[in-house]
């Protein structure tokens, strides 16, 4: 019998998932990394003194093919050290981007942390670096940055500061003193994320004229818990936007090892395998960067139709652009308005999806 996943296609597309009932890693043929080998060095931002790791596609014809690869910033959870990204980083440079993970130490006395801890200084910082690198004839990714586009990736606390450079804000403990949107800035992908005021824990809306934002969320996140995730989706002003389910995850989704040491633990046991579920972060993260920020209609097409029903670890609510809202309907929607397909998940797979997240 074919589930509702089998059936849940944009209009045109035929699609057979096969194996109803399990869990196993996800692959379509749209869905293939565009390299097979990335390398990676360690560095200093120059701006910061933070050391960083740098992840690139490294084909056979880096220097002779003609490559301009966009930069993809990730913004690490509290205490998370970036050589527990290292999975994570590689599988999205497969997508082809230059792939920056610092580590970037704060003190806040206030609340008696100091540890390592994202902000937004980090994107111009990074941005900079990344010039010049790419002039630098000694640098390993020399002459194949693309430093006019940027990506920003987040985990937990990184999420929220994604978020709130994307809204071109300056929250308190996520910023000091000003921040300036960079025009380099061209879309984000964010696991375990929202954003509140830390004082009222009201969400903040996020008014990222039109900058497309995905949300990935683990389904049983204790850290980060998933309806908070998805009030935070709520409240993006305005598409593209996407907000997907990774089923059986928990808030330790994107790194190598599940509670990795110095960070807050989840107490929830993943029910996913720790690479599967980093594979399948990195591969939707990387695929809405491409739709995002290189315009690839492959990519496009497998976050806002086909991906969903080609991807049993998955769940998606996503949105490619406005549509009037008398349009809206309830249960299995796929609308197409000028090209953007709106999809709305049938209320009875939300209501399952519900029954395995933690009440806050």
């Amino acid at each position: 019998m074919m589930t509702l996943k089998a059936l849940s296609v944009a209009a045109g597309t035929a699609l057979i998932v096969c194996g109803i009932g399990k869990t196993v890693a996800a692959a379509s043929i749209t869905d293939t990394p565009l390299f097979e080998n990335v390398s990676s060095y360690s560095t200093t931002i120059s701006a910061s003194d933070d050391l960083a790791d740098i992840y690139y596609p490294n084909p056979s014809n880096l220097k002779t093919g003609n490559y301009s690869f966009p930069i993809a910033l990730l913004l690490q959870g509290a205490n998370v050290d970036k050589s527990n990204y290292t999975n994570f980083a590689s599988t999205v440079a497969r997508y082809g981007f230059v792939v920056v993970v610092p580590n970037h130490p704060k003190s806040l006395p206030e609340f008696n942390f100091t540890g390592l801890l994202p902000e937004t200084s980090e994107i111009d910082a990074v941005l900079t670096q990344l010039v010049a690198e790419n002039s630098n004839p000694a640098s390993p990714v020399a002459g194949v940055v693309n430093t006019e586009k940027l990506g920003l990736l987040g985990h937990s606390q990184g999420s929220a500061v994604g978020l709130s450079a994307i809204a071109n804000l300056c929250v308190p403990i996520l910023c000091e003193g000003s921040f300036n949107r960079p025009n380099e800035l061209l879309a984000g992908a964010f696991f375990g994320a929202n954003l509140r005021n830390f004082e009222t824990q009201q969400y903040i809306p996020i008014n990222n004229s039109g900058i497309p934002i995905a949300l990935l969320q683990g389904t049983i996140d204790n850290v980060a818990l998933p309806q908070r995730a998805k009030a935070t989706y709520d409240n993006i002003q305005t598409p593209p936007k996407a907000f997907i389910s990774i089923i059986g995850a928990n808030h330790f989704g994107i790194t190598n090892t599940n509670n990795p040491a110095g960070a807050l633990p989840d107490t929830n046991t993943p029910t996913i395998p720790q690479d599967v579920a980093v594979e399948t972060v990195a591969r939707w993260s990387g695929l809405f960067l491409r739709a995002s920020i290189l315009n690839d209609q492959n990519a496009f097409d497998y976050v806002y139709s086909t991906g969903d029903a080609l991807d049993p670890n998955v769940s998606v609510i996503s949105q490619a652009k406005p549509v009037p809202e008398a349009s809206y309907t309830l249960g299995l929607v796929v609308l197409s308005v000028g090209g953007a397909i709106l999809r709305v998940k049938k209320h009875k797979q939300e209501v399952q999806v519900n029954r395995n997240r933690k009440v806050a």
